[in-house]
């Protein structure tokens, strides 16, 4: 069975973002770490914005969804469609965000992967609300870096009727 697995940072009121990008951005190098292991060459999916943070393609294939005609940089393909991409996809699919994309494709879902923050980083961007679709898999003890303390968690859909 093909996964779709969110992929994110969030605080304790399921902030992501604020309007100047990630609050606690490059502050949690054990979490970036985690996750690119994670990753590793597997299908990336993100939305224009997310693409727009990074430097350089993640290892693995890097698709941007985005509904106009954008010229990308070498190592990121474009789709207009996320839900199409996704539908159609044989593989996993690592979905990277940020809110819009989650939003629009969340009901696919089958996994989460968290970093849970505590505390509240007044973020204007949320993660939707997921406790009663999916079940707590796997939780790590904490972790502090750089005065930021987080455990990394594994939830998965309560039922698979997820609409594929």
């Amino acid at each position: 069975m093909v996964r779709f697995i969110c992929v994110t940072a969030l605080d304790a009121k399921r902030g992501i973002a604020d309007d100047n990008g990630i609050p606690w951005h490059g502050k949690l190098p054990t979490d970036v770490k985690h996750y690119h292991q994670e990753i590793d060459g597997g299908v990336i999916l993100m939305g224009y914005k997310t693409y727009l943070e990074l430097s350089k393609p993640l290892p693995g294939r890097n698709i941007v969804a985005s509904s106009q005609q954008r010229q990308l940089r070498p190592g990121f393909e474009l789709v207009k469609d996320a839900r199409d991409f996704l539908l159609n996809s044989k593989a996993d699919v690592w979905n990277f965000g940020g809110a819009g994309l989650f939003a629009s494709t969340f009901d696919l879902m089958t996994d989460l992967h968290l970093t849970q923050l505590e505390g509240d980083y007044h973020c204007t961007k949320f993660f939707p609300e997921f406790k009663d679709n999916f079940v707590l898999l796997t939780r790590s003890k904490p972790i502090t870096e750089n005065g930021i303390t987080y455990r990394f968690e594994q939830w998965h859909r309560k039922t698979q009727d997820a609409a594929k």
